[in-house]
């Protein structure tokens, strides 16, 4: 189990720097085309600092918001604050806000900028299917995302995507609308080197967004390996965690109203916005979550 901790960090360190190089490859491009030097690798910088700050300081409530989760207090749901409260005094950390939101199917996020400031919510659904055991996998995988930063490590990564994206298609939708006046091929006298580097330039911030999205999505599938393995060291029990899953699973078809683009990597399980909707090979490529039978397996092993 401590390996496979170890493993997942280290995945995801790597696919962090692969963000940070990729958003400076695409400033470093912008600068090229622009003739401008170093200024399109400042101007990344810039817009991935801003959308940092406002993700950091605001984030979690937006996300409670746009999810309807609703506070519930112990005397409303008294076996799921006896768990979160006993499972983070396991855990060494602050007992999370409580949440419930108002969906069918069986699902929980975690969020909030660090321990202190974390909330923890479930939805309906969760709360009617699950034993306590099965529960409290759920709770600790959650708790887990909120012991090791998750929220701010997936922030940063959303953002540093959010970037590359920003820039990659501003500077797209201004080449294709006649808007840029940067340097074209040879127009300038440079001849077929300066073609061949704006060339390259060209097609890196053209795949620069499909790029950043994948990376995106492996770091949030690494974290939640990482969140599945600690949070069965937390509750000592992996099999909770696992029937959980197998219940989860079972229910993905269930639509979620209140599941979108921007927070499905936050939820235990990739949320479904379609009635039967089912993941094919290239979905799987670019979901948020890895398939959940790799996951129970994995804590099967434990």
């Amino acid at each position: 189990m401590y390996e496979q901790i170890a493993s997942n960090r280290r995945r995801t360190w790597l696919l962090i720097a692969g963000a940070v190089i990729l958003l400076g490859a695409v400033g470093y491009a912008l600068g090229l085309i622009w003739q401008s030097g170093p200024a399109g690798l400042v101007i990344a910088l810039v817009v991935a600092i801003a959308l940092s700050i406002g993700s950091y300081a605001y984030g979690d409530r937006v996300v409670l918001a746009s999810t309807r989760a609703r506070p519930v207090t112990p005397d409303e749901q008294p076996r799921l604050h006896n768990i979160v409260e006993g499972l983070s005094i396991a855990a060494g950390i602050p007992k999370p806000r409580v949440y419930v939101v108002p969906e069918v199917a069986p699902n929980a996020f975690a969020t909030g900028r660090d321990p202190d400031h974390a909330s923890i919510a479930v939805t309906d659904g969760l709360l009617k299917t699950m034993s306590r055991v099965e529960l409290e996998g759920v709770v600790g995988h959650e708790l887990a995302h909120v012991v090791d930063r998750d929220i701010l490590v997936g922030t940063v990564v959303a953002t540093l995507a959010g970037a590359v994206i920003l820039l990659s298609e501003f500077f797209t939708r201004s080449w294709w609308w006649g808007g840029f006046r940067g340097r074209r091929g040879g127009d300038r006298g440079g001849g077929g080197a300066e073609a061949i580097i704006f060339a390259v330039g060209i097609v890196l911030l053209i795949l620069a967004p499909i790029f950043a999205q994948i990376i995106r999505f492996s770091v949030s599938r690494q974290r939640e390996y990482l969140a599945d393995a600690q949070g069965a060291l937390l509750t000592r029990y992996p099999p909770g965690l696992a029937s959980a899953l197998r219940k989860i699973g079972a229910a993905s078809g269930i639509p979620m109203h209140s599941a979108n683009n921007a927070t499905a990597h936050l939820w235990l399980n990739q949320p479904s916005r379609v009635e039967g909707e089912r993941m094919g090979s290239l979905e799987r490529l670019f979901s948020t979550h890895p398939p959940i039978e790799e996951r129970i397996r994995r804590l099967e092993e434990m």
